[in-house]
């Protein structure tokens, strides 16, 4: 039978939160009291289940050593060969479960989400599927009742987007988008191909959680803030002040700008947003490095050969490359219809974790958590 993980560390984990609980100053800061009280709640639901796998394997070792007796009282030996399948479908389910629980949860999975999209290889055709990636992942948001918020955009001569940033607020949004980072490659006719010939483009998707102030301290000495005219489309949409804004974060080289407000303060506090998210991905994406079970998120350089998903239109087809999943429905996908896919994406990044703790990596994810604490 396989063995679990030592309980140990929760329990320790345990004891520490239900001491900083009692405090009579706990719930002087009401988000972290939130935090600690989720927490706990979670840990004693693990200890819980550990307990009852521990219960429900010596039982099933009980029933299998009346199975094994040819000197045991036959009703009984009866009783334990029948009561065998389902001890063992029980205490595997309750495994699985304890194993799950002892990942450690990404503190970011419940933030909202700023999602970056921009055209790669291919030209206008890149910026085409750019805008039909904009699309679906709307109508994904629309389902779940999220919201989209544009933050900066600028449009192809083809009314394809070259790049398009917006902000997705609501519940659990990055747990169940933070896979869709990399690059996005399509195979179909252009409308710009008059020969029918095939082209293959890329589109690259980053996705960042939303950082708050309080994850990220900016030094403002650190910043290059510059406003110029919002450009326009003529006549009465001409933006005719200086409104829009570009950020130079000075340490990293990182550029943030936005123009699609008219108020100056507006476009400057949704670039400072753009600005955390990504500062705080790149710290989160360092501090993953440490760590080899960590699944590797970066986007690549927007090459074709570089893919974590084709789309192609021929064959209304769509394969991640990631996990070797293909579906046969395209034209539903590009509707938003993609959690068959993103399901398939967090069952995958589950098993490879439950992989490193039932291998004794749990150490090092144990590690994570801590310093994430």
């Amino acid at each position: 039978m396989d063995e679990l993980p030592e309980i140990t560390p929760f329990q320790r984990r345990l004891d520490e939160l239900a001491a900083q609980m009692a405090a009579t100053s706990f719930y002087a800061n009401p988000r972290r009291a939130a935090e600690v009280t989720r927490e706990h709640q979670r840990l004693s639901l693990l200890i819980a289940d550990y307990h009852a796998h521990a219960r429900v394997t010596m039982e099933s070792t009980e029933a299998r050593a009346y199975e094994r007796d040819v000197n045991a009282d036959p009703e009984l030996r009866e009783l334990a060969v029948a009561e065998l399948p389902e001890l063992e479908k029980k205490r595997e389910a309750l495994r699985q479960k304890v194993l799950l629980a002892m990942i450690p949860p990404e503190a970011t999975d419940s933030r909202n989400t700023v999602m970056e999209i921009r055209a790669g290889t291919g030209g206008d055709e890149a910026s085409l599927f750019a805008a039909e990636l904009f699309r679906l992942y709307s109508k994904f948001a629309d389902g779940k009742g999220w919201k989209i918020q544009p933050m900066s955009s600028s449009m192809s001569e083809r009314g394809g987007f070259k790049e398009v940033i917006f902000l997705i607020t609501g519940s659990e949004v990055y747990k169940q988008l933070k896979f869709e980072s990399g690059v996005h490659r399509v195979q179909r006719v252009p409308v710009t191909e008059a020969n029918g010939r095939i082209h293959t483009s890329t589109v690259t998707v980053a996705v960042l959680p939303e950082a708050e102030e309080v994850d990220v301290q900016i030094d403002p000495q650190d910043l290059e803030i510059t406003v110029c005219r919002a450009s326009g489309p003529g006549g009465q949409g001409v933006n005719t002040t200086d409104s829009a804004v570009q950020i130079l974060h000075k340490p990293t080289g990182l550029i943030v700008s936005c123009a699609d407000e008219r108020s100056q303060l507006k476009n400057k506090a949704r670039a400072m947003t753009v600005l955390r998210s990504r500062l705080l991905k790149r710290r989160e994406e360092e501090e993953r490095a440490k760590y080899a079970a960590t699944r590797r998120s970066q986007i690549g350089s927007g090459d074709r050969s570089e893919r974590i998903r084709t789309y192609i239109f021929p064959q209304n087809r769509l394969t991640d490359h990631r996990i070797g999943l293909t579906l046969h429905s395209l034209p539903q996908i590009m509707e938003g219809n993609i959690e068959a896919v993103i399901v398939a994406l967090q069952r995958a990044d589950y098993e490879e974790k439950i992989a490193a703790i039932s291998g004794h990596d749990f150490s090092a994810a144990r590690a994570a958590a801590v310093d994430a604490d």
